[in-house]
């Protein structure tokens, strides 16, 4: 385990997953959540759910500018909950949502991807893609 992915004490428990899902980007959340089998998002689910409240009132203590480097990876595994939960809720653990565009074409412009207004052409902006986790 990786000092990037440790959690604090109480949530030890969830550190095998949070080097799969404890990303630190939404486009790294975002791939992760693209080639995530159902199998995978159901696991995740089953063991972050009934640890939710637990773990926000854990995070409410902090400042997004002060957070821990253990309680930024569990902030990290939160947030990745939140984007994935609906695949198990209503898309039965599909990574993809059903009838709609493909989620690949939306572009986060914060994080790990650059952000339009500034130092980048439209062509090299075009030209991004995000990294795979």
């Amino acid at each position: 385990m990786t000092e990037q992915y440790r959690l604090p004490s109480r949530f030890t428990e969830l550190e095998n997953l949070a080097e799969r899902w404890a990303l630190p980007t939404e486009n790294q959340r975002s791939a992760k959540r693209w080639s995530a089998s159902a199998e995978e998002f159901q696991e995740f689910y089953d063991a972050m759910v009934p640890l939710i409240k637990e773990i926000l009132a854990y995070l409410d203590q902090f400042s997004l500018d002060e957070m821990p480097e253990d309680a930024l990876a569990l902030f990290h595994l939160s947030l990745a909950l939140a984007e994935s939960a609906p695949h198990v809720e209503f898309y039965r653990g599909a990574a993809k949502v059903p009838h709609s565009f493909d989620a690949r074409r939306m572009l986060a412009t914060r994080g790990d991807a650059p952000d339009p207004n500034h130092d980048m052409s439209p062509e090299q902006l075009a030209a991004f893609k995000p990294q795979a986790p």
